[in-house]
């Protein structure tokens, strides 16, 4: 019985490490990965007998839209890793 009332209480002063700047850091990533997608479609034609490669392989395709969703994913990253400053009067109180 003491162990639950032991995790209670070390539950109770244990807080949840993401906050609200964290989910915005996130979510602001997801959107710049999906735009990068977004620029990595296409390239089709209607006819399946042509081959335009000058469309397929432009530098949007090849080369920006992999560096967009590689800068989503580095947002996610940091979005996952940051921690808020704490407040100066909260390390007074503590002192």
């Amino acid at each position: 019985m003491n162990y639950f009332r032991f995790t209670n209480f070390a539950m109770n002063k244990l807080s949840f490490p993401f906050t609200k700047i964290n989910a915005y850091i996130i979510l602001g990533g997801l959107v710049v990965v999906l735009f990068g997608y977004i620029l990595m479609s296409g390239g089709g034609s209607a006819d399946p007998n042509t081959f335009n490669a000058e469309e397929l392989f432009s530098a949007r395709r090849i080369t920006v839209a992999p560096i967009v969703v590689l800068l989503g994913y580095i947002t996610i990253g940091v979005g996952i890793m940051y921690r808020a400053k704490k407040n100066q009067s909260s390390e007074i109180e503590k002192n």
